[in-house]
């Protein structure tokens, strides 16, 4: 598939594992009585304490539909090795670019992933804007548009380096779903790259259909 990343060998799907403690049987609980309440019917389990809502568990697999921005960004090549620091290279270039010219950042950060294989990848880093310059710019530096139309949503949590097993989570998703996809793909960074640990990133993977 397109998005393997670096040699990706599978994913670790864990397994749960039960243990039976052996011992004294439970006892039971009686719960106290009030003065004139009425008696609890015979075989009456008092409820259990409602627990407090779990967070939402991240999307994966979410479908979406994806409206097109403008986006200021730069092409360029890297590979699997120097992936992060490649990036993060990029968009410090791009944001100061923003703030030369007054521009506004509409939006997360992105790579959009042109072409991969087993070496490294071509790519556009690219950054949402309010507006378009007033002023087209010059050398690597150019305006265009993000991918739209239909797409499945996926959140990795942690590492750069650890997304394989979540590309190959992705990859799996798609075949056992037998869905059919764009040959391309993006991150979107929920976490500024030039400023959280490398372990605490939150990013979104948006993988278009056909």
């Amino acid at each position: 598939m397109p998005w393997f990343r670096n040699g990706v060998a599978g994913v670790l799907i864990g397994a749960a594992l039960a243990i039976i403690a052996a011992g004294a049987p439970r006892a039971q609980t009686v719960p106290p009585t009030t003065p004139n309440a009425a008696p609890a019917a015979p075989g009456t389990v008092p409820a259990a304490p409602t627990a407090p809502d779990a967070p939402p568990a991240d999307a994966f697999g979410l479908e979406v539909m994806l409206t097109a921005r403008s986006i200021v960004g730069i092409k360029g090549t890297a590979t699997w090795d120097s992936a992060y620091e490649t990036l993060l290279d990029t968009f410090k270039t791009i944001y100061g670019f923003i703030d030369r010219q007054g521009l506004k950042a509409d939006g997360p950060a992105m790579t959009i992933y042109l072409s991969t294989d087993d070496s490294g990848f071509h790519f556009q880093a690219a950054v949402p804007i309010s507006e378009p310059p007033k002023e087209l710019p010059r050398g690597d530096i150019a305006v265009a548009t993000s991918p739209q139309g239909k797409a499945l949503k996926f959140v990795h949590r942690g590492s750069y380096d650890a997304m394989d097993n979540t590309y190959e989570a992705i990859t799996n998703f798609l075949d056992e779903k037998r869905l059919e996809a764009k040959d391309l793909f993006f991150e979107q960074y929920m976490t500024d790259l030039r400023t959280t640990p490398e372990d605490k990133l939150v990013i979104e993977v948006y993988v278009p259909l056909k």
